[in-house]
């Protein structure tokens, strides 16, 4: 399960649980609406109390991200304590033009990605 929250430059999206396909697609759709509107748009993942997820999501975010939107967006902020998950938000900055960090703590996320 996901939730969204979306401000005029930034999509918010927390993974709770198992992140799915019929979740990722909801989280392109959010954010394909977000591309439309001028300006730069930036993303907070929070994979904190992310489980677990499907293959058919990674290819989707492969895709999305290398193939379809790898110069769309600014900043793409990862909250987790995963090593693997860090391991591959790191792997994702050689397709994506978005500056990619990766952080243990929200509240430091959320102050880098609304950093000016």
């Amino acid at each position: 399960m996901i939730t969204i929250q979306q401000s005029a430059t930034l999509v918010n999206v927390a993974v709770l649980g198992e992140f799915t396909l019929a979740d990722f697609k909801h989280f392109e759709e959010q954010a394909l609406y977000k591309l439309k509107s001028p300006g730069e748009l930036n993303l907070l993942f929070d994979l904190r109390d992310m489980v677990s997820y499907t293959v058919d999501v990674a290819w989707e975010e492969i895709k999305f991200f290398s193939r379809e939107h790898p110069h769309d967006f600014s900043k793409v902020a990862v909250v987790t304590n995963d090593q693997w998950q860090t391991w591959a938000a790191w792997l994702s900055r050689l397709f994506v033009d978005a500056d990619i960090c990766v952080f243990a703590d929200y509240a430091e996320a959320a102050d880098w990605i609304n950093a000016e």
